[in-house]
């Protein structure tokens, strides 16, 4: 090659290199179905004055729900307990088993047609406090984006801390062996 070509090759190599130096444009991010959401996280605890196995036993199955929240009926899908188990309730709320451990359950409620999907799961735990007591958990997330406003999610995010907080006390009179009062007639 000749000094002549060398000296052109170098130059184009050189004219190039700050353009090969420079990274790649970073990828667009990942389109949403919902652009802006709001998760929201909502923790609720209800201490138990028994061991938290022994209040598992009595409220810890995936259609006891029907047991400790008032006017709920429960129909299972699948075998109880086993990820991928679906209970529906009150014949149309639907949810999904997709965790679960000797003293907790997380579910979720699937993408509906026709409605925006709100990406809803709910953990419920009985976690041991001592040999004697224990904690109920509920953990609830969800994306509440698609109300109206600041105060529509305020009201919604109180309306189900309310909802799940009596729930809570419901498992905690049946697990220390109390009875609950009938739900009032419709």
């Amino acid at each position: 090659m000749s000094i002549r070509t060398q000296a052109l090759v170098a130059t184009l190599v050189l004219a190039a290199a700050p353009a090969l130096a420079q990274p790649p444009a970073a990828p667009p991010p990942l389109a949403l179905a919902t652009p802006n959401p709001s998760y929201v996280t909502i923790v609720m605890e209800q201490d138990v004055a028994r061991p938290a196995a022994e209040v598992w036993s009595k409220i810890g199955k995936y259609c006891d729900i029907a047991a400790w929240s008032a006017n709920l009926k429960c129909e299972l899908k699948g075998e109880d307990g086993k990820v991928g188990a679906v209970r529906i309730l009150n014949g149309s709320t639907i949810e999904v088993l997709v965790a679960r451990t000797d003293l907790s359950y997380t579910y979720t409620q699937p993408v509906r047609v026709g409605q925006v999907y709100n990406l809803y799961h709910g953990t419920l735990e009985a976690k041991p406090v001592s040999a004697t007591a224990s904690k109920l958990i509920y953990t609830l997330i969800l994306d509440n984006s698609m109300l109206a406003d600041e105060a529509a999610r305020k009201a919604d995010v109180d309306r189900r801390r309310a909802r799940f907080t009596q729930a809570l006390k419901d498992m905690k009179t049946l697990a220390e062996g109390g009875k609950l009062a009938p739900p009032p007639a419709r």
